[in-house]
């Protein structure tokens, strides 16, 4: 599995509806409106670069009001949970 972060700019009056939109998209696990110079973070867990590549490059730029992206992708997981348990995608 592969997890990535993705910060995001919104425009101001679209930062709840681009936030329950983003949620809606295949991969994405979660999404959370942030203090700071981003406006959203989106953590999202598919299985391979390529379904990674397709959810920012092809569904994100769909969304209404994103202004920019910056996607963090993860090496390692370091954690008090099991969040491949939790969130397995199966084999």
């Amino acid at each position: 599995m592969i997890t990535a972060v993705i910060l995001m700019n919104a425009e101001r009056d679209r930062i709840a509806p681009a936030a329950q939109e983003i949620l809606q998209l295949e991969g994405v696990a979660e999404t959370y409106s942030v203090a700071g110079p981003y406006d959203l973070v989106a953590v999202a867990r598919v299985r391979e670069n390529d379904d990674l590549a397709k959810l920012v490059t092809e569904q994100l730029i769909k969304v209404k009001g994103l202004t920019r992206t910056t996607t963090l992708i993860a090496f390692r997981q370091y954690s008090k949970f099991d969040l491949e348990r939790m969130f397995g995608l199966g084999s």
